[in-house]
């Protein structure tokens, strides 16, 4: 099987890093195929225009979803996104690592997919939702927030942490035709324990040790 993470979080030794090193050697060690992509090691570059491209279709007005078919065609984009989008077509699984930030995700994580979900290479002509250029493929979010599990519950004060999640979840990844399996939530972390902390990396390598198994989930509509 192949993985590939994409993992953002500026400081390696938060538990963001922990979760993301703890899924590599885990499914390394169960003989997977792990590439990742370390946002802010790599210090990517989340502003997207015509830099996303080697090719022009119009040089006088910028759309953007015109230059990506046209760089679909052409072989036209930037060798940076190039390389993500190789990353995405060749793995069975993609896991995104990152902290919820304003009820979403993170700008550089938010900018990646900007830029690397182009239009022709990753969506369009029809190829959308069951019918998705990525159907055949799964993906999972691993997520941290800031605050505890009983404020994102239905009716709490930051609501259906499931509600949260439903625009990346059904907007980007179903809409590309990605399964998603049931996103891993660790609940305020910086307010736990070392050994509640050591708890969860223990119950998250338990799940990918047998995440071949794992079930796609309805993840609702709007």
């Amino acid at each position: 099987m192949k993985d590939f993470i994409v993992y953002a979080h500026a400081e390696p030794k938060s538990f963001n890093g922990a979760l993301f090193q703890t899924a590599q050697d885990t499914l390394r060690a169960a003989g997977h195929t792990v590439t990742t992509s370390d946002l802010y090691a790599m210090k990517f570059d989340p502003v997207s225009d015509r830099r996303n491209f080697t090719t022009v279709k119009n040089a006088d007005f910028f759309k953007q979803q015109i230059e990506e078919m046209h760089a679909t065609e052409a072989g036209g984009f930037a060798s940076d996104i190039e390389a993500e989008l190789r990353k995405m077509e060749a793995c069975d699984l993609m896991i995104w690592q990152f902290p919820l930030w304003w009820f979403g995700l993170p700008g550089i994580l938010k900018g990646w997919v900007d830029r690397v979900f182009a239009m022709g290479r990753t969506y369009g002509g029809e190829r959308f939702y069951e019918s998705g250029v990525f159907k055949g493929k799964r993906a999972l979010l691993s997520v941290t927030t800031g605050g505890p599990e009983a404020v994102y519950q239905k009716g709490g004060w930051n609501g259906d942490i499931h509600a949260i999640l439903r625009p990346i979840q059904r907007g980007i990844l179903r809409f590309t035709g990605w399964s998603v399996l049931a996103p891993n939530i660790v609940y305020a972390p910086v307010r736990a324990s070392d050994e509640q902390r050591q708890d969860w990396l223990k119950q998250w390598s338990a799940r990918l040790r047998s995440i071949i198994s794992d079930q796609a989930i309805e993840v609702g509509d709007y």
